[in-house]
This record gives C-alpha cells, sequence and structure tokens, in this order.
C-alpha cells in the first residue's frame, strides 16, 4: 500500500466522521457499548462461569443431601 492510498483513506474516514452528526455518532457509541460483553467474560473467559456452576451446585447439594 503506497502512502498515497493511506492519504486518501485516512481523508475519507474523516471526511466520513465530519459528516456525521453527533447524536449519531453518540448513538452508535452506545449500541456498540451494550453489545460487548460483561467485564469478568472479557477479562477471564468462561472460568468465572463455571466457578459460578460449580458453587450453585455444591450449593444445592448441602441444602438437599443424598440419601
Amino acid at each position: 500500500m503506497s502512502s498515497n492510498d493511506y492519504v486518501k483513506f485516512v481523508t475519507e474516514q474523516f471526511v466520513k466522521f465530519v459528516d456525521t452528526s453527533k447524536e449519531e455518532r453518540l448513538d452508535k457509541k452506545r449500541k456498540r457499548k451494550s453489545e460487548q460483553d460483561p467485564v469478568l467474560t472479557r477479562m477471564f473467559g468462561v472460568l468465572p462461569l463455571a466457578l459460578m456452576l460449580i458453587v450453585n451446585n455444591k450449593r444445592k447439594e448441602n441444602k438437599f443431601p443424598r440419601k
């Protein structure tokens, strides 16, 4: 990719940004933020979910002991 192509790309992106209204940009940002995964999932993957399931299972077993 030549530098001329890069300048053209950056200019197009800038013009697109300037042409959109502030409200549209904020709506797009809110939508993107609401679609994100929870923080624990992003940071640690599925591990917090697995631990939560194990803990809940242990609580249920203690509440209703097997005979």
